[in-house]
């Protein structure tokens, strides 16, 4: 693509008017196109997620080039809708994401061009088994020699291609890129294959450790007799086009997103990140050095990804900008240690947003940790989840060996076992306490409560049922078809949404219309059995299908989601009720509450070992910070410490904060009914009218407060801003500001409503509390401070 003069950014954050580029661009993003498919598109989201919560998204630039890298890439083409749609409405930004050159057709690919997306050509994409077998005649001395047995390398393989071994036992096959073909049966890769089954699988020892270093150094070569494993070869991918858009649209302000780990799986760590981000941010820097690139990491975080009505928490990074050093290394024919050194920084960045673990028993084993760890009965709020699993995988992964997290995970897997073989959750644990009358009152309301959800349930439930069941078979075969294709899935899963929504997107519309077609020759056959006026014309009936039955749908997937959670709680209530399995549950319970003393005294001794300021930004509140005075209780404030006795305001977002002295307070939601004590804490019967019917994130959160203070929880214990030391950029900075002012603001209104109630009270009463006069005139000094506490 010929260079182009420089032009105003294409998203800019802005809607001004800009001026047209002077050459056209290789992939152009129509902001129109962009906005209105985004639009439809987030319908689609709102269905399928229950909730999407924005994380720190005040920390997105509003202005300049930015490079997003996001992961883990667990959802294929939904993670690409989410990303954009929060970047629209949290950060006013339009990105334009890489999509793999194979996925550039039919639906896919003209919804990518909508968006202005770049394809991209993969290896992977492009790789087929080829003939033989390989093996490593000199793992040792001679790493990169690669022999072939009955292979045709000339003919199949090619210099610049890529060499792909199998994956096996749930791990990822190893690739490597080919440097040199020596004959039909010999070439030589750019760098050795290592890791253990990589080895493996190329000499058929079992004297590899796992660190993939051979422990008798004395013996060269494969197995005696070993024929080698089979492979796959792929050509050569140019992407200079590819580089090219990239380059052009950084440099001219734009945003662009990429999935650094090269395609989507369902693992639970992140995959080896590729080359190719940082080739595409060291050499748009190295083109246009003040273009003031900066790189944001995005963490994708998803609860069950690939089952409908999930959640999702994206959380945004600080952004960094690419040290000059690097650049320079880049300029000067360095190139491998440049990206090396910059992929380093940017998986570091990565695993600051994402949560990271070897395998999936040991994500149980710190989830079910997290959940032993929380208060009983406290619902923490996504953000607080996703940051309690974070730590508790960085502390694993750095206590591992230690006796004592040794014991202590296999006490909590015995414990998963038991759950499993009751088919019960951890949080119906606890309704062994309950008496056994209060235990069946309780079975007969819930029972009667899903039997009238029931009544407004079937009718959506058997009109959509068509859809239901096309969207789960077919999900199910492009997983396993995406699994049989890839060398990194382990179950296919990242692949089930997205089919699930391309499914319903194609099959409910024509469901609809069948329907509505349906009931309009009723109609003009005999008026519905009479019941539809001789005056109602038949274009009106289909006006009024396309909107009744929609709305069916809607109303049932409504109410099933209230009536699946009752439904998922009866069975612990009747295994309570029945005497022989009452008893299992009554010592489950007393076994949770041993395994929580345990695991809250491994966490609050490892902590502060591994977290300097583990007392200061304490996630959970210790449980003799939660006990509240029966006087403060009615009056709706915050528990005291007994050792500071000071007057602490209720902070408005319902979170709990630091003390100075280190101690966390915990919030009391202010109620005057024991019925609004039972509603969720970010819901009331002020405002639950007033929620969206598909809300994608809680109601009562205002997206200034979930994208400045990490997802609606100003002052949270755990990611507070204590301090400006934080706040590493200019927007931070402004944010910060604004906030602290608003702040300052509201609470000088409030003293002066209390002012001015107090002078009422004076004028009646005659009698006044002079300490609380001297600190009301006298509190002003303190209002930065505590306005600061107020975010």
């Amino acid at each position: 693509m010929p260079e182009e003069t420089p032009r105003p950014p294409q998203d800019g954050g802005q809607d001004g008017a800009s001026s047209p580029a002077v050459s056209k661009e290789l992939y152009p993003m129509s902001n129109w196109k962009y906005d209105t498919f985004l639009w439809t598109m987030s319908v689609l989201a709102d269905l399928f997620f229950r909730e999407v919560h924005p994380r720190g998204a005040w920390r997105v630039p509003r202005h300049g080039p930015v490079l997003f890298v996001a992961a883990p890439h667990a959802n294929q083409f939904v993670d690409a809708l989410i990303l954009q749609r929060t970047l629209k409405n949290e950060a006013k930004r339009r990105v334009s994401l890489l999509i793999a050159q194979k996925s550039v057709h039919g639906f896919i690919g003209w919804a990518s061009r909508q968006v202005g997306s770049v394809p991209v050509g993969r290896a992977q994409d492009s790789a087929k088994p080829a003939k033989g077998t390989v093996y490593l005649p000199d793992p040792i001395n001679d790493p990169t020699l690669v022999r072939g047995i009955g292979t045709n390398f000339e003919e199949q393989a090619e210099v610049g291609g890529m060499i792909f071994l199998p994956s096996a036992k749930g791990q990822t096959g190893a690739s490597v890129d080919i440097a040199q073909i020596l004959g039909p049966e010999e070439l030589r890769t750019k760098r050795p294959l290592s890791g253990k089954l990589a080895l493996t699988q190329l000499t058929g020892r079992d004297d590899i450790d796992d660190n993939g270093k051979f422990l008798n150094k004395d013996v060269n070569g494969p197995r005696p007799g070993y024929e080698g494993t089979k492979y796959k070869l792929a050509p050569h991918i140019d992407q200079t086009q590819v580089y090219r858009a990239v380059f052009d649209r950084l440099k001219s302000g734009g945003c662009v997103g990429i999935f650094p780990e090269g395609g989507s799986h369902d693992r639970t760590e992140l995959l080896p990140l590729k080359a190719g981000v940082a080739i595409m941010a060291l050499g748009t820097l190295a083109e246009a050095p003040d273009c003031g690139l900066r790189i944001v990491p995005v963490g994708m975080n998803y609860f069950h990804a690939h089952k409908f009505r999930s959640r999702a928490v994206v959380e945004f990074g600080p952004p960094f900008e690419v040290p000059t050093k690097l650049v320079e290394l880049y300029k000067n024919n360095q190139r491998r240690d440049a990206i090396g050194q910059l992929l380093d920084m940017v998986h570091s960045a990565l695993s600051a947003v994402t949560v990271s673990a070897p395998d999936y028993d040991t994500l149980m084993v710190i989830q079910a940790a997290r959940r032993l760890y929380k208060p009983v009965g406290k619902k923490l709020p996504l953000p607080v989840v996703v940051e309690l699993n974070r730590r508790l995988a960085m502390g694993y992964e750095k206590y591992k060996t230690d006796e004592r997290i040794v014991k202590l995970k296999h006490s909590v897997n015995e414990y998963n076992k038991q759950l499993r073989y009751l088919n019960i959750r951890d949080h119906q644990v606890e309704y062994a306490k309950m008496s056994w009358p209060t235990v069946v009152i309780t079975f007969i309301y819930r029972l009667a409560k899903l039997l009238v959800l029931s009544a407004g349930v079937l009718p959506g439930l058997v009109l959509f049922a068509p859809v239901f069941i096309a969207t789960k078979i077919i999900s199910h075969q492009k997983a396993k078809t995406a699994l049989a294709g890839s060398s990194v899935k382990i179950q296919g899963k990242d692949v089930m949404a997205t089919w699930k929504l391309l499914v319903a997107m194609a099959f409910a519309p024509v469901l609809y219309n069948f329907y509505t077609c349906i009931t309009a020759y009723k109609v003009y056959q005999d008026r519905l059995g009479g019941r539809v006026p001789e005056w109602v014309p038949i274009w009106a009936v289909f006006l009024a299908g396309w909107i009744f039955f929609p709305a069916i749908t809607f109303a049932a997937l409504r109410f099933g989601e209230v009536g699946m959670d009752i439904l998922k709680s009866l069975r612990p209530l009747a295994l309570c009720i029945n005497p022989s399995s009452s008893y299992s549950i009554g010592q489950l319970r007393e076994r949770r509450a041993e395994l929580s003393a345990q695991v809250t005294d491994v966490i609050n001794t490892l902590g502060p070992e591994m977290f300097p300021d583990f007392e200061q930004t304490r996630l959970v509140p210790e449980a003799k910070a939660r006990t509240v005075p029966l006087d403060t209780a009615q009056e709706g404030t915050t528990p005291v410490s007994p050792t500071r006795p000071s007057i602490h305001y209720r902070r408005p977002s319902g979170a709990s904060s630091p003390e100075a002295d280190g101690t966390v307070s915990s919030p009391i939601r202010r109620s005057t009914t024991q019925s609004s004590r039972a509603i969720p804490r970010n819901e009331s019967f002020s405002n639950i009218g007033q929620a969206p019917l598909f809300a994608t994130r809680p109601p009562s959160r205002s997206r200034s407060r979930s994208s400045s203070a990490g997802g609606g929880l100003p002052g949270l214990a755990g990611f507070p801003i204590s301090a400006f030391t934080t706040l590493d950029s200019k927007e931070g900075f402004d944010h910060a500001n604004k906030k602290i002012r608003e702040a300052m603001r509201e609470r000088g209104e409030l003293r002066r409503r209390q002012s001015e109630k107090r002078q009422v009270f004076l004028d009646e009463d005659g009698t006044s509390d002079e300490a609380e006069s001297v600190s009301v005139v006298g509190s002003s000094a303190a209002d930065y401070d505590e306005a600061r506490k107020e975010m």
